[in-house]
């Protein structure tokens, strides 16, 4: 018989017709109540059993964390928490799960804190939260794709493997294939590259975008949503090592038209998690609200989880110059009174996590796109303002987070571009194809990167990134 989701059995009247249903046990009360889960939905499935008639041995064998198939009819629930269950006259077992053995996993019922969900996170999915938070990355993937393609995007693949480095950082991880112990050298006694797989150093890619570039000026408006890599030795709550990066680029779009662009997208995407996860957001609050009763008051969240989406959809994201910002955190308190870690002395610092979350947290209590960033602490590629010290960058400042979007009108003249590589350090027979591609019909354009991890993770209320993807890379961690 072919089964049915409990997503959909959960929608469906009582009827008289048989259904069949798979799924893994969470619990089994008294012989008789199996509460079933099969990951369509957060909610269980109760399903009743009448012992007297199951063999004996079938019943040792449902356990939490079994794998079962359940046949039976559909019937309106005696019980509280559920408007329908399955009356069950058959059931088989698919999968053991012994007690004993789950008794020493996350499966077991009791509360599990999440440093130790990730030590075992080929099980993880199976908890509620893992469950919600990973349907909920599942349907922004989707919305990310549905409101590029409704507005005219071409979905490009950019390479993984690439000879450039985007960001001019050079935090990235390495790809060759020869042998690290005995690598071929040349007359200088360096590793020769020449004798490697692509003839030439090639690393994991830090961005897509450079290569979105030159699509964007042939097809207009393109985006990619692919994997990116940073070696950077960061162990935070806020970066990986692996995650996924949103990067549309416009032809004949300056920087206006590109902050009018990452505030609809993210107001879109936001708006359809609240339409189509209700049950999962709602899951996920209640859980925030526990959390947050063992914190001091001061430390509580103005919000709860849905009215913060509703508000970030609901308000204008404030538009400031980073000369702005810079003058209101010069004065504000924390600066003053020596409570930042890092102090805003002068125009030019570079912003810190600490600084963006308080713009948008404590002055402007709204999302902040901040824009016209010094030159000196920005990308090669970002056009040069007339000014000659700041570049046409933006950044998307989000409560709880900082910054979600880094963007930028790109710079489309020649001689600037190539007299920017050259002052950075940055080697021009790398990205001759890049400086190519303002000889022939150059144009404004511009772009930005959303990090997808920082998206889930905001939308879920989630503290950790790695706990808003499937099998996260950090430092010293690889293991799944």
């Amino acid at each position: 018989m072919h089964h049915t989701e409990i997503i959909t059995l959960l929608q469906t009247e009582p009827s008289i017709h048989e259904i069949n249903v798979k799924g893994w046990v969470r619990s089994f009360r008294s012989n008789r109540f199996i509460a079933l889960n099969d990951g369509s939905t957060i909610k269980n499935l109760q399903c009743v059993v009448d012992f007297e008639k199951v063999d004996e041995e079938i019943l040792k064998k449902i356990t939490t964390g079994a794998a079962v198939s359940v046949t039976g009819v559909l019937v309106e629930s005696q019980g509280q928490g559920q408007s329908v269950e399955v009356q069950v006259s058959e059931i088989e077992i698919l999968g053991e799960a012994n007690p004993e053995d789950v008794k020493l996993t996350i499966l077991s019922p009791k509360r599990h804190t999440l440093e130790k969900l990730r030590e075992q996170a080929h099980l993880r999915v199976r908890t509620n939260t893992f469950g919600a938070v990973m349907r909920i990355r599942s349907k922004l993937a989707f919305a990310v794709h549905e409101y590029f393609q409704k507005n005219g995007f071409y979905y490009m693949h950019a390479p993984i493997i690439t000879g450039s480095d985007a960001e001019g950082a050079g935090e990235m991880f390495r790809v060759s294939s020869l042998d690290p112990k005995n690598p071929p050298l040349d007359e200088k006694g360096n590793v020769n590259y020449k004798e490697d797989f692509f003839e030439k150093e090639t690393n994991l890619t830090v961005s897509g975008q450079l290569e979105a570039e030159t699509y964007a000026m042939g097809l207009g408006k393109v985006y990619t949503f692919g994997p990116t890599f940073r070696a950077e030795n960061s162990n935070t709550s806020r970066h990986l090592a692996e995650f996924w990066m949103i990067e549309p680029e416009i032809a004949f779009c300056d920087l206006a038209g590109n902050m009018d662009l990452a505030e609809d997208f993210i107001k879109y995407i936001i708006n359809y998690a609240l339409n189509h996860c209700a049950d999962d957001l709602e899951f996920l609050e209640n859980r925030l609200l526990e959390e947050e009763k063992s914190k001091p008051q001061a430390e509580r969240s103005d919000m709860v989880l849905r009215d913060k989406l509703k508000f970030i959809i609901d308000n204008n994201f404030k538009r400031v110059s980073y000369t702005e910002a810079i003058d209101i955190l010069k004065r504000s308190k924390p600066n003053q009174k020596k409570k930042f870690k890092y102090i805003i002395e002068e125009w030019g610092a570079d912003l810190q996590s600490e600084h963006e979350r308080f713009l948008v947290e404590k002055h402007f209590k709204c999302p902040v796109i901040l824009f016209d960033y010094p030159a000196k602490i920005k990308a090669f590629y970002m056009r040069l303002n007339e000014d000659g010290k700041t570049v046409r960058a933006m950044d998307v400042l989000f409560p709880g987070i900082g910054e979600i979007v880094g963007g930028s009108q790109r710079e489309e003249r020649y001689d600037v571009l190539k007299q920017k590589i050259t002052e950075m350090g940055i080697d021009e027979k790398e990205l001759w194809w890049y400086l190519e591609l303002r000889k022939f019909g150059t144009a404004v354009h511009s772009g930005f990167g959303l990090g997808f991890e920082r998206m889930v993770q905001f939308v879920t209320g989630m503290g950790n990134i790695r706990d808003v993807i499937p099998y996260p890379r950090t430092p010293g961690n690889a293991e799944f």
